[in-house]
């Protein structure tokens, strides 16, 4: 027989399950190794985690004092949001201001009469205007939902067109601009012009726009007129001046037609009105009479004269109301007052609102001011409801105009309802007309920084209770009897009081309990965030507010009282919601300071909450910081157990190949013994058979 063992196949004695048993007793120091690196990497696992929780309680601190700390943030609050609403920014200043609006912003929609809804438009170039900026379209002939459809696309959000369902089986055209105010009246050329008067949209319209001249052949100086200066269409009437312009227009009751004129004021800087000094009264001379060389001087004259007394100053007068309609009849109408500016101002008023129905004569500017000069030029009359080219809307949705406000008294006018123009930092949104004043408000985004703090907080505790879990702290430093009964008080007490954690992190959570029982890193660390959160800290209100326990947040909350709190004594903050808010409210600024302030005036954070915080917590996530040590060390832990493995695989191998080979000796050798001894036996058989 051949004296190699084959195993599985010949075995006499079960070498195989033999040399596994022995492997198996050599493979021990192999799989604590690989047990070590598993706990080694559950550990580099756990570094991780501590790393991301530091660094969420990191960048929550530096958000409340760095460049984009909520605490700058700015809110408008309106008294009443359906008239005007307003978004800040933190440029905006901390103020209250009062608007009235008197008219919003509109864009021109003009709309056809109902049209059968299987309408074709025929083909051609179609052109609208809005402001300055021209849209035409080439359009080839189609449905009314084709010819929509077709402005809409190509209107490039100046013009647009729908269709509107009023009567069943009819549609109506609705052709609008995209574009608010006054100057952006939205006109229809070429085709678009025939379609307009076809559909029942517009009609062709009288232009009522009429320039009144501003020259000397025009002007009537009424008073004062050495007062008066007509220069490039400008008319400048002094103080205490008179002038008027001839109009000659009959309006009816309902015109919508409009004067608009530019205006514009100077006062005099110091408001005093020269008063003369006393006259110096007449000089006659005394005379004298020679003779013979003897000249004889006469003695002065006497001449008594009245005592001169100073002419009393005439009363300031301050009048406004400066601009009347004269009509035919002979009576006459204010028009509402002006307001002083230096440079032109645009002013508009709707003429049938003075004249109701009658004929007006001339515009008369009635200077009364002692120390006032004002203004008038660019003087027109027209119909506002005529587009250009003339055309007339039947049936106008809206009309262009610019919005309306009176700021404090001063009126303000822009062509869209969102002006960001008016305030540094304030966006108005004009909403709907209010006769009466609304108080719009811009203070501190409160509700955004009580966000911040409430994300602060939030962070800081879950980084504690990894902490707390990790190292499996007692308040005292050992565990309590409640805590030797029950290992997992620890993680109750986060589900209980701030339903946190899940129950899945919750038996997560019950793995990690005393991973790093007895770490001095964590341990240390835990003790300063606590120091720092409870320390107190120099601000504006002094010992009114030093400590983040005087705006509702610390370690004994509200209606905990009484007994022994372990949750508190782990150092977990909570928050009293009504203390936070109210002081919020008063204290924005303090609370500021609190988290971060500077002390040395280099305009540099060098204390509070935050910053201290951010300080504290920094060398352990930047880069090459404790953690990453902690993982490096563990990273090389890993290596090294990683080599032996891959060195005791190697030796285990060949002591499993030594093994078999002894063993294969062996059965081998018992079969050579097996073989001699079976032939001793047939020997001893065949002799005895021979005698």
């Amino acid at each position: 027989m051949s004296d190699v063992y084959i195993p599985g196949v010949r075995s006499r004695f079960n070498s195989e399950q033999t040399i596994q048993n022995l492997m198996q007793l050599e493979r021990i120091p192999k799989e604590r190794t690989e047990s070590n690196i598993e706990n080694l990497q559950t550990q580099k696992g756990y570094w991780q985690e501590i790393g991301r929780r530091v660094s969420a309680v990191r960048d929550s601190a530096r958000f409340l004092y760095s460049f984009q700390n909520p605490f700058n943030d700015r809110l408008a609050v309106s008294a009443d949001e359906y008239v005007i609403t307003g978004s800040a920014t933190r440029e905006a200043a901390e103020q209250s201001y009062r608007f009235s609006v008197k008219q919003t912003a509109q864009a021109d929609r003009f709309i056809s009469s109902p049209l059968d809804e299987k309408m074709k438009i025929d083909a051609g170039n179609y052109t609208f205007t809005v402001g300055n900026e021209t849209v035409s379209i080439n359009y080839r002939g189609g449905s009314l939902r084709e010819f929509v459809d077709t402005v809409n696309r190509r209107g490039r959000d100046i013009v647009g067109a729908s269709l509107i369902a009023i009567q069943s089986g009819t549609r109506s055209l609705l052709i609008e601009s995209k574009v608010t105010g006054e100057d952006n009246r939205l006109g229809l050329h070429d085709a678009a012009e025939d379609l307009a008067i076809n559909t029942g949209m517009m009609e062709k319209g009288n232009d009522t726009r009429r320039e009144i001249a501003v020259a000397e052949n025009n002007v009537k100086k009424n008073s004062g007129g050495e007062n008066i200066v007509i220069n490039n269409g400008v008319l400048q009437v002094g103080a205490r001046s008179s002038a008027s312009l001839p109009v000659g227009i009959s309006l009816s009751a309902d015109s919508p037609v409009i004067l608009r004129m530019e205006t514009s004021t100077r006062v005099e800087a110091s408001g005093i009105i020269d008063i003369p000094p006393p006259p110096p009264g007449p000089t006659i001379p005394a005379g004298s009479v020679t003779y013979g060389g003897i000249t004889i001087e006469n003695e002065p004259s006497l001449t008594p004269m009245p005592e001169w007394s100073a002419p009393q100053a005439p009363v300031r007068v301050d009048d406004m109301a400066v601009l009347s309609l004269v009509f035919s009849d002979g009576s006459s109408a204010k028009l509402p007052a002006i307001t002083d500016s230096t440079s032109p101002t645009t002013r508009q008023w709707q003429l049938s609102e003075t004249a109701q129905g009658r004929t007006i004569a001339s515009l008369n500017i009635e200077n009364n001011n002692t120390h006032r000069d004002v203004s008038v030029g660019n003087i027109e009359i027209f119909d506002p409801t005529v587009t250009t080219g003339g055309l007339k809307p039947l049936n106008a949705v809206s009309t262009a105009r610019d919005a309306i406000i009176m700021m404090e008294g001063i009126e303000v006018k822009r062509p869209s309802n969102n002006i960001d123009d008016l305030i540094p930092g304030l966006t108005l949104n004009v909403r709907g007309v209010s006769e009466k004043p609304v108080e719009l408000n811009i203070r501190s985004d409160t509700e955004r920084v009580k966000e911040a703090i409430v994300n602060f907080v939030g962070n800081y505790n879950r980084l504690l209770a990894e902490i707390n879990i990790l190292t499996r702290a007692s308040p005292h430093g050992r565990y309590s009897t409640d805590e030797r009964l029950n290992p997992n008080r620890l993680i109750d007490e986060l589900t209980y009081w701030w339903s946190y954690p899940t129950k899945e992190e919750a038996d997560e959570m019950r793995s990690r309990l005393g991973a790093f029982s007895g770490d001095t890193t964590l341990n240390s660390l835990r003790n300063n965030l606590q120091r720092t959160v409870s320390a107190p800290y120099p601000t504006s209100l002094e010992r009114d507010l030093a400590m983040l326990a005087q705006i509702g947040i610390s370690t004994n909350p509200g209606g905990r009282t009484g007994g022994y709190d372990s949750s508190g004594m782990r150092g977990y903050l909570d928050i009293d919601e009504k203390v936070l808010d109210a002081a919020l409210e008063t204290k924005i600024p303090a609370i500021k300071e609190l988290f971060a302030s500077d002390t040395s005036g280099d305009m540099l954070m060098d204390t509070g909450v935050a910053y201290n915080i951010d300080q504290l917590v920094r060398p352990f996530v930047e880069v090459g910081g404790i953690i990453t040590l902690k993982q490096n060390t563990l990273d090389s832990r890993i290596r090294q157990d990683e080599r032996r493995i891959d060195t005791m695989e190697r030796q285990l191998a060949a002591k499993e190949q030594e093994l078999k080979i002894q063993y294969a000796r062996m059965e081998s050798a018992y079969a050579r013994m097996e073989q001699m001894s079976n032939s001793l036996d047939n020997f001893s058989q065949q002799t005895r058979g021979n005698r």
